[in-house]
């Protein structure tokens, strides 16, 4: 993780305090494709007025698995919809973390919905296609999330969970295009295997430099880090795709080849011959 800070700060004191978060490796991209479900519009026009907005967390929630929420909203009427929505996707967020990286994560969660990009880029992300991240203390939401539909929203809300449930053991040079992977192994609905035009082009191991791109490339390579995570998971079970994710992304990681070697049992070349007669199967 980096630290960052910026101007913006000085404008409201809790944003000061927000800014001394570090951005961790989560982020979700609004106009990538995600399988079938459909896809997260373009966030509206950012004004000024909302960074005056008083920003008051919610009293805690207790989800059914016992943990707690605190959810701030910075923008007013505007998210207000946004917030209820949030609470009514968090149990089953919860619970899909849980299913896949077993209780042991924090037992509190903080919330931030952002109202508009200037208070979005004063906690530290600056990417216009970015609908939510998570830093070390909380999961934050671009003002454009408000415009999502359900389906979006639930996975954008389990990928960053997860994110946010993972941190602790995660390093700040794991690899990112697995940790986004199984991220999305937790939030995306499973969709049909492609045809074998699209499993030629997807069994591929992306690269963090792909991530880092724009359009087609970083879409492929989110899809790809996907579509990797949901075979292992298919061939390997559940258990080894998160003991690959501790293997390949905690403190002290052996680089990738040597992870993927201890957590499968096969070197690199063969598991990925596996994933592309598994796609085309």
């Amino acid at each position: 993780m980096r630290p960052f800070t910026t101007s913006a700060a000085t404008k409201k004191p809790l944003l000061g305090l927000l800014l001394l978060v570090e951005l961790a490796v989560a982020v979700v991209l609004v106009f990538r494709p995600v399988g079938g479900a459909p896809e997260a519009p373009t966030p509206p026009t950012a004004t000024h007025a909302s960074l005056d907005v008083p920003t008051t967390p919610s009293d805690p929630m207790v989800l059914r698995d016992g943990r707690t929420v605190s959810l701030m909203s910075l923008g007013g009427a505007q998210t207000a919809d946004l917030e209820s929505r949030v609470w009514g996707e968090l149990d089953g967020a919860a619970d899909a973390v849980t299913a896949f990286w077993g209780d042991q994560w924090p037992r509190n969660i903080v919330v931030v919905l952002t109202g508009t990009d200037e208070e979005f880029r004063a906690l530290g992300v600056a990417d216009p296609d970015i609908a939510a991240a998570t830093t070390a203390q909380r999961i934050v939401f671009a003002p454009g999330a408000s415009s999502m539909s359900d389906a979006s929203l639930r996975i954008v809300l389990r990928h960053e969970l997860f994110h946010y449930a993972a941190r602790s053991r995660t390093a700040a040079d794991a690899p990112r295009w697995l940790t986004e992977g199984v991220a999305d192994f937790v939030g995306r609905p499973p969709t049909p295997k492609p045809d074998r035009r699209g499993a030629d082009a997807l069994a591929h191991l992306p690269s963090d430099a792909d991530l880092d791109t724009v359009g087609s490339v970083r879409s492929l390579a989110y899809d790809r880090a996907w579509w990797f995570s949901r075979f292992v998971a298919s061939r390997y079970g559940a258990d080894a795709l998160r003991n690959l994710y501790v293997t390949a992304c905690g403190p002290g990681h052996p680089d990738q080849a040597t992870a993927i070697k201890q957590a499968l049992g096969a070197d690199t070349p063969q598991v990925v011959a596996a994933w592309r007669a598994w796609l085309g199967g």
